[in-house]
């Protein structure tokens, strides 16, 4: 209780980030947020399309945080949810407090999604499975370490199937770790099983 009240103190009202690996079910959980009537900071530049049907729920600014000199903006996001893919989460700048919601999808998965998207598209992903699933094995502990040490942080993992297979128990955590009044039904019903594709075997 302290930290918190010490925290809102220094830093102000908290930014919601939600943050995880592409395709580890970051876009579900700003829809969440959306429904449960949390602000969000987009900007509605990428267009839905078949691997996102619902929308993308990104700021094209994020995407150059790291190329940034003056990122003092992000404290427009002060009591909004803004998505931060994991990556570049070590370039949030140390004058806000962050609340990151963290999607964590089975690897293999995240890796066949993704190559389902380039398909799409006509791309092939440039690295191959087993490299990309050692690349991510050893970021996500880099975020681990990033997590647990910058003090202007708090961390809730989600997991993608989880929250499939319980949306109102998602919510509930989700409400409790955000600390605003949001809607939990609404934020249930903004989960589509049907969108649970890409599936381990």
């Amino acid at each position: 209780m302290l930290t918190t009240l010490y925290r809102r103190w220094r830093y102000g009202e908290p930014v919601i980030i939600v943050s995880g690996l592409p395709r580890s079910g970051t876009s579900m959980l700003m829809n969440m947020l959306q429904a449960g009537g949390m602000p969000l900071l987009v900007d509605g530049e990428r267009a839905a399309d078949t691997d996102n049907p619902r929308g993308y729920f990104e700021l094209e600014r994020v995407k150059s945080l790291g190329e940034q000199a003056d990122r003092s903006w992000l404290r427009e996001a002060r009591g909004r949810a803004v998505k931060v893919i994991s990556h570049l989460l070590k370039e949030l700048p140390p004058d806000n407090h962050y609340r990151v919601l963290f999607a964590v999808r089975d690897l293999g998965e995240v890796v066949r999604s993704q190559n389902t998207m380039l398909g799409r598209r006509g791309e092939l992903n440039p690295v191959d499975d087993m490299k990309a699933l050692d690349l991510y094995r050893r970021h996500l502990v880099n975020v681990q370490v990033l997590a647990r040490t910058r003090p202007n942080f708090e961390f809730l993992e989600i997991g993608y199937a989880d929250a499939l297979a319980a949306p109102a128990g998602t919510a509930r955590r989700i409400r409790r770790f955000v600390g605003r009044p949001l809607d939990e039904a609404r934020m249930a019903a903004a989960v589509d099983a049907a969108l649970y594709r890409n599936r381990g075997t």
